[in-house]
């Protein structure tokens, strides 16, 4: 079986480090849950959330061109999808500026004041 990045796969824990968990997906294969990965939040000890050989189901994020290194994730398949969904009344919140934006001068303005800055300008040199 081909592995390519979105993929579910599940394999067996065989080493962990500080910095992620090792884990084997089969074939004489090997990918690395960073430790970011592993879930939402801080994670402040790796080794109370794994053990070797535990059986976690992971997503592939990322496969190394050159390398072959297979990067998982345990974070992405946590993510509460109802909050994306928003009811058809969703609307976002008009933000309300400080201008007249229905006053259309234009550059007139700028045109009008040009003369006076360019004088002032000369005044300082």
């Amino acid at each position: 079986m081909e592995l390519k990045v979105g993929m579910k796969v599940t394999g067996t824990v065989t080493g962990i480090q500080p910095y992620g968990v090792f884990v084997d997906i089969g074939n004489h294969t090997q990918g690395l849950i960073h430790i970011s990965e592993c879930r939402l939040g801080y994670v402040e000890d790796i080794y109370k959330l794994f053990h070797v050989d535990q059986i976690v189901s992971a997503l592939i994020i990322d496969i190394d061109e050159y390398s072959g290194k297979i990067s998982l994730s345990l974070r992405s398949q946590q993510v509460d999808y109802a909050i994306l969904n928003h009811p058809k009344s969703f609307r976002p919140r008009r933000i309300h500026y400080w201008t007249n934006y229905r006053l259309s001068i234009g550059f007139k303005s700028l045109a009008q004041a040009r003369g006076t800055w360019m004088s002032e300008a000369k005044n300082l040199f």
